[in-house]
């Protein structure tokens, strides 16, 4: 390496300056990616944490991984930001998937970063790309709790993460975002919700019997400590999970979702979620 190469190797000479507490470094990062222009939001189990910072439950927060979202558009500068800051960038996966999701390491912390790029695909997809602008830190609430209710298999820390949130802030019955705002206090828009579950019985599936399994946890299963804000919730969960249900259960179908109703579980309705391995060569 020249003495060139070495000055434009953005790690080369300095301290890591990324932060021990992946909430407070996924924060910096996105602090940086604003003063630059580029639409980076938190996403997974570290943004339920943003939006309801008095949640005391912090199991394992030190070991989480960072999850952000992005536009297509601003891909490549989110990638040079990060590795400006320290980060390795998995070569070889970004090179095969980089169109659709980003994977880069903090070596000195052995801490990954994965960026989805415009959209989440799992269990069920969604579009998110022109959703950033509504709200930071974050996503949405309405897609920040898509990506727990969208889980077949939901386990025990999603259906946490999905009672947070609803504990923690209102449901907005309008379809027009009325609500959402940039603040932590914005509400969930419940049309978000029902435009995907009244639009496709796959996804209408998935969430209805979610909503389920959160009611029976409420009812039966919730350790007064697994949802401790300091205080009183501010808003009763089984009314949260009621209305919710019955906006989705009220909400016009369309023809497609009909016909799909009549094939119900006979045709599997969700994807397998897909696990790639990382090399990071």
């Amino acid at each position: 390496m020249t003495a060139a190469d070495a000055t434009n190797t953005p790690t080369a000479g300095r301290t890591p300056g990324t932060l021990a507490d992946p909430l407070a470094e996924a924060l910096r990062i996105i602090a940086l990616a604003d003063e630059r222009g580029l639409s980076v939001r938190l996403m997974g189990g570290l943004a339920f944490h943003a939006q309801a910072p008095t949640w005391t439950r912090r199991v394992d927060r030190e070991g989480r991984d960072i999850d952000l979202a992005t536009r297509s558009d601003d891909r490549k500068a989110l990638s040079d930001l990060l590795i400006g800051e320290g980060y390795t960038a998995d070569r070889q996966y970004n090179a095969l998937y980089g169109h659709k999701q980003l994977y880069f390491v903090d070596e000195s912390r052995s801490r990954p970063v994965d960026v989805l790029v415009d959209r989440l695909d799992m269990c069920h997809a969604f579009v998110f790309r022109d959703r950033l602008a509504v709200s930071r830190p974050t996503l949405p609430l309405a897609e920040l709790l898509l990506t727990k209710l969208q889980i077949v298999k939901i386990n025990h820390k999603d259906l946490l993460d999905a009672l947070i949130l609803l504990a923690s802030h209102p449901l907005a019955a309008a379809s027009d975002g009325a609500g959402e705002g940039p603040d932590a206090g914005a509400a969930i828009n419940v049309g978000r919700i029902t435009g995907l579950t009244s639009a496709d019985w796959g996804w209408y599936r998935t969430v209805t019997g979610n909503l389920g399994r959160l009611r029976g946890y409420v009812a039966s299963e919730l350790q007064p400590d697994e949802l401790d804000t300091g205080g009183p919730l501010r808003f009763d969960l089984a009314a949260q999970l009621e209305a919710l249900g019955q906006a989705i259960e009220s909400a016009p179908k369309s023809t497609k979702w009909r016909l799909r109703a009549r094939v119900g579980e006979r045709m599997t309705w969700y994807e397998e979620p897909e696990e790639v391995g990382h090399g990071r060569g």
